[in-house]
């Protein structure tokens, strides 16, 4: 038995084709049909290569317990990252900003109108390691939206009021603040591996990027220092496909020598 992902050609989506969860994708319908049962929405974003995707999807998307929870309770909608990157860019600012962190399988709980209210990543079937089981969550976000839709509906919109960039007037950003940003990123890079902090380790190009750009403006030689280390052990490290070229997402270690293999 299939559900509605069946007729979709992401790869991603059609692992789940065979769910007992209702998926719908992306879209008009899901939407329409929660505002007209008035439900709150479950958005699931994921994609192919991600490890703890499968691993959520085992333990509780292929669950017919927890999948009967999910159709009763929620418009159940799956998302590929890679197949919609807008979609799961607002919504991964959102969850970053209601959990402090982000990553995937990313979920979050929705009003009928698309606004998230609550969310997070990955959620164990049950209590573990300090981590609520999904179906607490489940029901938590369900009953929060029956029995305290004012809150639901302001906490909805102070969100989306904290996401909308700020209008920053020409000449805002002073000539301190860049330096103060340059000699942060300095202060926080690996002297001996490169990289900015400890294991897992990011390539965080933006960073580099700025670094770069103010060495040119400055001459500051600590800017390019910091950002030709962190390149040159990314460039030697198992991060990068030494033979198929290209990088993985990040490493595991402080070294770049185990990359996520993603």
């Amino acid at each position: 038995m299939t559900n509605r992902l069946a007729n979709e050609t992401s790869p991603y989506l059609l692992q789940h084709a065979g769910n007992p969860v209702d998926w719908y994708p992306w879209g008009a319908e899901a939407f329409d049909r929660a505002r007209s049962e008035d439900r709150p929405v479950l958005l699931s974003i994921g994609y192919s290569a991600c490890h703890w995707c499968h691993v959520m999807a085992h333990e509780s998307f292929e669950d017919e317990r927890i999948a009967e929870l999910m159709n009763e309770l929620f418009v159940n909608i799956k998302v590929d990252r890679e197949e919609r990157p807008d979609v799961d860019s607002i919504y991964m600012q959102a969850v970053v900003a209601i959990s402090g962190h982000g990553g995937w399988p990313m979920t979050v709980f929705l009003t009928p109108d698309g606004e998230p209210y609550f969310g997070g990543t990955y959620f164990p079937p049950v209590d573990r390691q300090g981590l609520r089981g999904f179906d607490y969550v489940l029901n938590a976000a369900a009953s929060v939206y029956r029995d305290r839709r004012g809150e639901v509906i302001e906490a909805a919109a102070q969100l989306r009021r904290s996401l909308e960039p700020p209008e920053l007037p020409p000449g805002s950003v002073s000539e301190a603040n860049l330096v103060a940003a340059a000699t942060q990123l300095v202060a926080q890079t690996d002297t001996r591996h490169g990289g900015f902090g400890s294991a897992p380790k990011f390539p965080h190009p933006a960073a580099l990027d700025f670094l770069l750009r103010r060495h040119r403006a400055t001459g500051d030689s600590r800017l390019l220092d910091a950002a030709v280390l962190t390149l040159d052990h990314m460039a030697r490290g198992g991060i990068h496909d030494q033979v198929g070229g290209g990088f993985h997402r990040y490493s595991v270690d402080a070294t770049w020598s185990i990359p996520h293999f993603e």
